[in-house]
């Protein structure tokens, strides 16, 4: 009996959100009285006895190079076997787009129970209730799993990744891996400082901006906060930003700890992507927009005035030339 947590992997390299998960499982093995282990699938440079340091106590690696790139399938069966040798109850992941291609097809696999993009421990007093978003984010809702397994996938920023000194055991684990179904010759990657759905702060530009000339107010300001950029649908769709950058019902869904959204009215269409933010701050020089009713802070001015200054007032705080 055991807490497994799935250590998501690119290229190589240990995900941020993982480390989230990491601390997220061992939080709740410390919950239900028993131990956190991991499991690693594909080649990894990293340190994997270095996960220790978030509280697993052990690392499955299944050092397999069919495992290098994502193939829900095979990845689900390749997880099954993990848990069957690992005898583990509960299994954690980041709900990132690797997370919802496997954690429900392991759902159905394993006959396991499954809540997806928790935002919170679950309440072990009575059961096992995870609480979750539901409705883009504008309720919650609190989920009893009565399975024998349980599923659980954490919301990004949603867990504080908590690193202590421990050292994990790595288990060099061999498994049958079938062989993927599609073959990767090749990938585009989307160059940036700060992927944008693990970012813990983001700065959002809208039709405010008034067209891609200005875009680079909102870069300077992404800059000094050490943040990502995104934008609304309306400016992917006018090829002002390409349209990985655009955050909404229609685009990527994220949970930063602050957004600031430049110059954007607030359609409930963009609100069902970004309203699970910690901290919303909206800068529009329409006191009407509806961006307004779900902004923690609000600055009702002329973007072009205000966002210079800002980014001054944020390089000065933080001590940047």
């Amino acid at each position: 009996m055991a807490v497994l947590i799935f250590a998501d992997q690119a290229e190589g390299h240990i995900k941020k959100a993982t480390y989230e998960a990491l601390s997220y499982g061992a939080k709740i093995a410390e919950l239900t009285g028993t131990t956190a282990e991991a499991v690693v699938l594909g080649s990894v440079s990293d340190d994997l006895g270095a996960l220790g340091q978030y509280g697993v106590k052990k690392v499955y690696h299944v050092a397999n190079e069919a495992l290098n790139h994502l193939d829900a399938q095979v990845y689900t069966k390749a997880l099954a076997e993990v848990v069957q040798q690992s005898g583990a109850t509960v299994l954690v992941f980041a709900h990132n787009l690797t997370a919802r291609a496997i954690a429900p097809r392991l759902s159905a696999r394993l006959k396991a129970g499954l809540v997806a993009g928790a935002v919170g421990l679950p309440d072990t007093t009575n059961g096992f209730v995870v609480k979750k978003n539901v409705f883009s984010g504008k309720a919650y809702a609190f989920v009893k799993l009565n399975t024998d397994i349980k599923i659980v996938s954490l919301n990004p920023n949603a867990y504080k990744a908590v690193a202590g000194t421990g050292v994990a055991e790595v288990v060099p684990t061999t498994i049958t891996v079938d062989s993927p179904k599609v073959k990767v010759t090749s990938s585009d990657k989307v160059a940036g400082e700060v992927p944008l759905t693990e970012a813990t702060v983001v700065v959002s530009g809208g039709r405010g901006l008034k067209g891609p000339e200005n875009w680079g107010i909102v870069e300077d300001l992404a800059k000094a906060m050490g943040a990502a950029t995104a934008c609304s649908r309306p400016v992917a769709d006018s090829n002002w930003r390409p349209h990985h950058e655009h955050v909404g019902q229609t685009g990527e869904a994220i949970s930063p700890n602050l957004y600031v959204a430049l110059g954007i009215s607030g359609a409930i269409q963009h609100l069902a992507g970004v309203n699970r933010s910690k901290v919303i701050v909206v800068i529009n020089k329409d006191a009407e927009a509806p961006f307004f009713k779900a902004a923690d802070y609000g600055i009702v001015g002329d973007i072009f005035e205000i966002v210079p200054k800002l980014t001054e007032e944020v390089k000065k705080l933080k001590g940047i030339a």
